[in-house]
Protein backbone atom coordinates (compact mmCIF):
# COMPACT_ATOMS: atom_id res chain seq x y z
CA UNK A 1 0.00 0.00 0.00
CA UNK A 2 1.30 3.47 -0.98
CA UNK A 3 1.16 6.24 1.61
CA UNK A 4 -0.89 9.68 1.10
CA UNK A 5 0.69 11.92 -0.82
CA UNK A 6 -0.44 15.71 -0.21
CA UNK A 7 1.82 18.37 -2.69
CA UNK A 8 1.69 21.84 -1.05
CA UNK A 9 3.00 24.83 -2.44
CA UNK A 10 1.91 28.46 -3.37
CA UNK A 11 -1.07 29.11 -6.52
CA UNK A 12 0.39 28.57 -9.74
CA UNK A 13 3.48 26.01 -8.28
CA UNK A 14 1.54 23.09 -10.38
CA UNK A 15 0.10 20.73 -7.41
CA UNK A 16 -2.88 20.35 -9.99
CA UNK A 17 -0.79 20.07 -13.16
CA UNK A 18 2.33 17.99 -11.66
CA UNK A 19 -0.74 15.96 -9.66
CA UNK A 20 -2.52 14.70 -12.14
CA UNK A 21 -0.02 13.24 -13.98
CA UNK A 22 1.95 12.00 -11.21
CA UNK A 23 -1.43 10.36 -10.04
CA UNK A 24 -1.88 8.73 -13.52
CA UNK A 25 1.97 7.50 -13.74
CA UNK A 26 1.79 5.60 -9.94
CA UNK A 27 -2.23 4.27 -11.23
CA UNK A 28 -3.99 6.14 -8.31
CA UNK A 29 -6.70 8.93 -8.00
CA UNK A 30 -5.84 12.39 -7.42
CA UNK A 31 -7.82 14.49 -5.42
CA UNK A 32 -8.20 18.40 -5.80
CA UNK A 33 -8.96 19.48 -2.36
CA UNK A 34 -10.58 22.91 -3.69
CA UNK A 35 -12.44 20.75 -5.24
CA UNK A 36 -13.52 18.18 -2.93
CA UNK A 37 -14.78 20.51 -1.12
CA UNK A 38 -16.75 22.11 -3.89
CA UNK A 39 -18.37 18.96 -4.87
CA UNK A 40 -19.15 18.61 -0.98
CA UNK A 41 -20.54 21.87 -0.37
CA UNK A 42 -21.96 22.76 -3.83
CA UNK A 43 -20.59 26.07 -3.73
CA UNK A 44 -16.57 27.26 -5.06
CA UNK A 45 -13.97 28.52 -3.01
CA UNK A 46 -14.22 32.25 -4.43
CA UNK A 47 -18.18 31.76 -3.38
CA UNK A 48 -17.18 30.62 0.20
CA UNK A 49 -14.81 33.31 0.78
CA UNK A 50 -17.20 35.94 -0.28
CA UNK A 51 -20.50 34.65 1.63
CA UNK A 52 -19.33 32.78 4.55
CA UNK A 53 -15.98 34.06 4.70
CA UNK A 54 -12.10 33.12 5.52
CA UNK A 55 -12.41 31.33 9.08
CA UNK A 56 -15.85 29.16 8.03
CA UNK A 57 -13.77 27.94 4.71
CA UNK A 58 -10.72 26.86 6.62
CA UNK A 59 -13.11 25.35 8.70
CA UNK A 60 -14.35 23.26 6.32
CA UNK A 61 -11.24 22.75 4.49
CA UNK A 62 -9.71 21.47 7.69
CA UNK A 63 -12.90 18.49 7.99
CA UNK A 64 -12.15 17.88 4.30
CA UNK A 65 -8.50 17.31 5.02
CA UNK A 66 -9.12 15.07 7.80
CA UNK A 67 -11.79 12.95 5.07
CA UNK A 68 -9.40 12.39 2.65
CA UNK A 69 -6.07 12.12 5.20
CA UNK A 70 -7.93 8.27 5.95
CA UNK A 71 -8.22 7.13 2.22
CA UNK A 72 -5.75 4.65 0.67
CA UNK A 73 -3.41 5.10 -2.21
CA UNK A 74 -4.40 9.03 -3.04
CA UNK A 75 -2.16 12.02 -4.36
CA UNK A 76 -3.61 14.45 -2.71
CA UNK A 77 -3.64 18.52 -4.02
CA UNK A 78 -3.71 20.92 -1.51
CA UNK A 79 -5.16 24.55 -1.00
CA UNK A 80 -2.06 26.88 -0.95
CA UNK A 81 -3.35 28.15 2.04
CA UNK A 82 -4.31 24.70 3.59
CA UNK A 83 -0.99 23.65 5.35
CA UNK A 84 -0.84 27.36 7.10
CA UNK A 85 -3.92 27.31 9.22
CA UNK A 86 -4.61 24.80 12.05
CA UNK A 87 -2.96 21.30 12.85
CA UNK A 88 -3.12 20.48 8.99
CA UNK A 89 0.38 20.01 8.33
CA UNK A 90 0.69 18.22 11.41
CA UNK A 91 -1.90 16.21 10.13
CA UNK A 92 -1.24 15.37 6.90
CA UNK A 93 2.83 15.35 7.89
CA UNK A 94 1.16 12.04 10.20
CA UNK A 95 -1.02 10.82 7.29
CA UNK A 96 0.95 10.57 4.52
CA UNK A 97 4.19 11.93 2.24
CA UNK A 98 3.93 15.65 2.14
CA UNK A 99 5.52 16.93 -1.14
CA UNK A 100 6.74 21.40 -0.93
CA UNK A 101 6.75 21.80 -4.76
CA UNK A 102 9.15 25.17 -5.84
CA UNK A 103 9.39 27.71 -8.35
CA UNK A 104 11.14 30.83 -8.65
CA UNK A 105 8.78 33.59 -7.31
CA UNK A 106 8.70 35.55 -11.26
CA UNK A 107 7.52 31.62 -12.90
CA UNK A 108 4.75 31.64 -10.19
CA UNK A 109 3.76 34.51 -11.07
CA UNK A 110 4.07 33.86 -14.88
CA UNK A 111 1.89 31.04 -14.75
CA UNK A 112 -0.60 33.32 -12.46
CA UNK A 113 -0.95 35.87 -15.52
CA UNK A 114 -1.97 33.57 -18.29
CA UNK A 115 -5.76 34.72 -19.42
CA UNK A 116 -7.24 31.69 -18.21
CA UNK A 117 -4.99 31.37 -15.06
CA UNK A 118 -5.81 34.97 -13.40
CA UNK A 119 -9.57 34.94 -13.84
CA UNK A 120 -10.00 31.92 -11.97
CA UNK A 121 -7.95 32.86 -9.14
CA UNK A 122 -9.44 35.55 -7.05
CA UNK A 123 -6.41 36.91 -5.47
CA UNK A 124 -4.74 37.87 -8.47
CA UNK A 125 -8.01 38.31 -10.59
CA UNK A 126 -8.84 42.04 -9.77
CA UNK A 127 -5.15 43.27 -9.24
CA UNK A 128 -3.03 45.00 -12.30
CA UNK A 129 -0.77 42.38 -13.83
CA UNK A 130 2.24 44.64 -11.96
CA UNK A 131 1.06 43.81 -8.56
CA UNK A 132 1.14 40.24 -8.81
CA UNK A 133 4.67 39.49 -8.28
CA UNK A 134 5.02 41.42 -5.05
CA UNK A 135 1.89 40.18 -3.33
CA UNK A 136 3.33 36.43 -4.58
CA UNK A 137 6.77 37.12 -3.16
CA UNK A 138 5.01 38.37 0.13
CA UNK A 139 2.98 35.23 0.55
CA UNK A 140 5.38 32.94 -0.21
CA UNK A 141 7.56 34.39 3.01
CA UNK A 142 4.86 34.03 4.93
CA UNK A 143 3.92 30.63 4.30
CA UNK A 144 7.42 29.08 4.07
CA UNK A 145 7.48 28.39 7.90
CA UNK A 146 4.55 26.39 6.91
CA UNK A 147 5.49 24.48 3.82
CA UNK A 148 8.84 23.89 4.96
CA UNK A 149 7.60 21.75 7.63
CA UNK A 150 6.95 19.10 4.53
CA UNK A 151 8.77 16.25 4.42
CA UNK A 152 10.38 16.37 0.89
CA UNK A 153 11.06 19.59 -1.19
CA UNK A 154 10.53 19.31 -5.16
CA UNK A 155 11.67 21.62 -7.86
CA UNK A 156 8.13 22.19 -9.98
CA UNK A 157 9.80 24.44 -12.26
CA UNK A 158 9.62 22.53 -15.32
CA UNK A 159 5.95 21.54 -16.23
CA UNK A 160 5.36 24.24 -19.00
CA UNK A 161 4.67 21.06 -21.70
CA UNK A 162 2.88 18.24 -21.65
CA UNK A 163 6.60 16.38 -22.34
CA UNK A 164 8.18 17.84 -19.50
CA UNK A 165 5.50 17.61 -16.80
CA UNK A 166 5.73 13.81 -18.11
CA UNK A 167 9.60 13.50 -17.36
CA UNK A 168 8.93 16.07 -13.86
CA UNK A 169 6.69 13.57 -12.65
CA UNK A 170 8.24 10.60 -13.16
CA UNK A 171 11.08 11.76 -11.03
CA UNK A 172 8.85 13.04 -8.49
CA UNK A 173 7.46 9.22 -8.82
CA UNK A 174 10.87 7.52 -8.43
CA UNK A 175 11.67 9.97 -5.03
CA UNK A 176 8.24 8.97 -3.92
CA UNK A 177 9.12 5.23 -4.40
CA UNK A 178 12.44 5.28 -2.60
CA UNK A 179 10.46 6.83 0.41
CA UNK A 180 7.58 3.99 0.93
Amino acid sequence: MMKHVFLLGYMGCGKTTLGEVLARQMGVPYIDLDDYIEQRQGMTVTGFFATLGEDRFRQLETAALREVSVMSDVIIGCGGGTPCHGDNMALMNQSGITVWLTTSPERITARLLLPEQKSKRPKVAHLPDEAVLPLVERELQARTPFYSQAQLQFDSTDIETGPATERTARRLADLLASRQ
